[in-house]
């Protein structure tokens, strides 16, 4: 049986496709939602997961670890008592309750799932997902990225014209944007980008900060400090927050050692408090239309998703970035969990389901490090060459050229990042490859460096020195990815993307038809072609599948004008 999960910051859930409808599955206490929050109680040594771990919080704050899901994929140690756990290792507890509950409901064991994760995690965060999943002892059947997970349960993969959506997805923790298009039985994700460190808690610490304030010196900086104190402090935000989503005033009120510490909110206050993060979600929504290459009313739909959507603040702020509401037709806390329940539905090929397929992007750019030589001879080190640039539809191969920088230059080193920062220390290492090249002039020995990353994030890096015939490979991949079954299949899969696209038939075909209508024309009618011609060589240059083909039928279509169409 394959489930799908909603693996979330402040919330999780669980679902399965089944008799031809995807449902959330109930938990033991009958809930939907269970809250991603261990809870350790030292006395018996058991671990507590979910709500009762979360009733806990403020009482034994030590003992208990919430919105660890910030921190996939850094060594950021929690300690709870005397034990030590990493946020995946908290996670897979969370993943290991949603499983055994969907088992007990089901009445038959899970061994798979599709789980989601944000659009805008990177590779590492994303392998501790993964890792998340096997220590949990799921097999990962994919990783869905939050906002797609978010159209199918919207049921935008039933559509029959083509759509383009924006997802605002803003949970507790975390802040996707995404811009899908739906053709032909087709999901293509155009864009995503986002803020792994934005969402509703957030929102909650404005609360607490302005609490902080008004309270001035009723709170000495030992009653601050204190972790107790800290968490009513905290819950009593979450709670005023809450109230503020239906009222337009709301109330912070704490007890702490016979004292009452209250303080009050209106909604318009709190929006303008919050105008920082406002801005803060609006930037990535402007860049995901920019990376699409759309204006904002070429969209049919604005879809929430998220528990921190229910805020007015966020509805009204998206409203007027776009100048209409957007959709609320699906429970913004169930969306993803039944989306993630649909991918499950279509992995095990449910025959109620139409095929569709998902196409998605490279959150990040992938690429080098290289030097640099500027004005002067001066040379500058560091700098971040992409390769596979952000948004780019996976599976995808790209290929650069470099050049050795030295005489007599001896070994190549490749470092390689991901990110988008031009100075390769703002990003994240991947991983490196040496390559020795034969000794020459200065940038005499070409170096050809080839990426091709796949949608499960492997990553395989090629590097050829023409001159000597010398390869070079590394792949890079979670570990438990590089010993399981499917890994030779998803390494052919993208062996088949490694051949640059101007080398296609049907590419190689409207190239030299081009060819011989500029050697029979002349004058303008010739100047017109091989301006259309260099466009079209310049378009294969940048590897992108989707310009090439608008690119293609442009030319042919020049073509056709100048002699009729192709015959055989």
């Amino acid at each position: 049986m394959i489930i799908g999960i909603d693996l979330g910051t402040t919330n999780s859930a669980v679902g399965v496709w089944r008799d031809g409808k995807a449902e959330l599955i109930p938990n033991s206490l009958g809930h939907l939602l269970t809250p991603s929050a261990v809870s350790l109680d030292e006395t018996t040594g058991e671990v507590l997961v979910g709500l009762a771990a979360r009733e806990r919080q403020s009482t034994h704050p030590d003992l208990t670890a919430t919105a660890f899901k910030r921190y996939m994929g850094a060594s950021r140690p929690t300690k709870l008592g005397k034990r030590t756990f990493l946020p995946e290792e908290l996670s897979a507890l969370v993943l290991r309750r949603l499983a055994d509950d969907a088992a007990a409901h089901l009445g038959q064991p899970v061994t798979e799932a599709v789980i989601t994760v944000p659009a805008y995690f990177n590779d590492k965060q994303r392998k501790a997902t993964r890792r998340a999943g096997e220590l949990a002892g799921l097999k990962v059947e994919r990783l869905l990225n939050e906002p797609t997970a978010a159209a199918l349960a919207y049921g935008i993969h039933e559509l029959d014209d083509e759509s383009r959506f924006l997802v605002f997805d803003l949970g507790g923790g975390t802040f996707d944007v995404s811009v899908l298009e739906i053709f032909e039985g087709v999901i293509e994700v155009r864009a995503s980008t986002g803020d792994n460190r934005l969402g509703g808690e957030d929102f909650n610490q404005v609360l607490i900060e302005a609490f902080g304030k008004a309270m001035g010196d009723r709170l000495s900086p030992a009653q601050r400090a204190d972790p107790h104190l800290r968490e009513r402090i905290r819950a009593a935000a979450e709670r005023a927050r809450r109230a503020l989503t239906d009222g337009a005033a709301a109330s912070m009120a704490v007890t702490w050692k016979d004292e009452s510490f209250e303080h009050g909110f209106t909604a318009d206050a709190f929006e303008e408090m919050c105008s920082g993060l406002l801005t803060r979600l609006r930037d990535p929504v402007l860049r995901a239309l920019r990376d699409a290459g759309l204006r904002a009313d070429g969209l049919q739909e604005i879809v929430m998703v998220g528990g921190a959507t229910r805020m007015p603040v966020v509805r009204r702020s998206l409203t007027r970035m776009f100048g209409r509401f957007p959709s609320n037709a699906v429970d913004p806390d169930q969306a993803v969990a039944l989306g993630a329940a649909v991918q499950a539905g279509l992995k095990a090929r449910d025959t109620a389901l139409k095929e569709v397929v998902l196409t998605d992007v490279c959150p990040y750019s992938l690429g080098v490090e290289i030097s640099e030589r500027g004005p002067g001879g001066m040379v500058r080190h560091g700098v971040f060459s992409p390769i596979i640039e952000r948004n780019t539809v996976i599976p995808a191969s790209r290929i650069q050229v470099y050049s050795t920088m030295e005489a007599n230059q001896r070994q190549v080193k490749l470092p390689i990042y991901q990110g988008e920062s031009r100075a390769v220390i703002d990003n994240i290492r991947l991983g490196e490859l040496d390559v020795a090249v034969p000794a020459a002039p200065a940038g005499e020995i070409a170096i050809e460096v080839r990426f091709s990353y796949d949608i499960n994030g492997l990553l395989e890096v090629d590097v050829h020195v023409p001159k000597t015939g010398e390869r070079r490979e590394l792949v890079i991949a979670d570990e438990d990815v590089m010993s399981g079954p499917d890994f030779q299949k998803r390494r052919e899969a993208l062996a088949a993307l490694k051949h640059h696209p101007r080398d296609a038939d049907v590419n190689r075909a409207v190239l030299a038809r081009a060819a011989r209508c500029y050697e029979d024309s002349l004058g303008d009618q010739r100047h017109f072609i091989g301006q259309h011609l260099d466009r079209f060589t310049f378009i294969l240059e940048r590897q992108d599948p989707r310009e090439i083909e608008h690119g293609r039928a442009e030319l042919t279509q020049v073509l056709d004008q100048f002699e009729g169409a192709t015959w055989l």
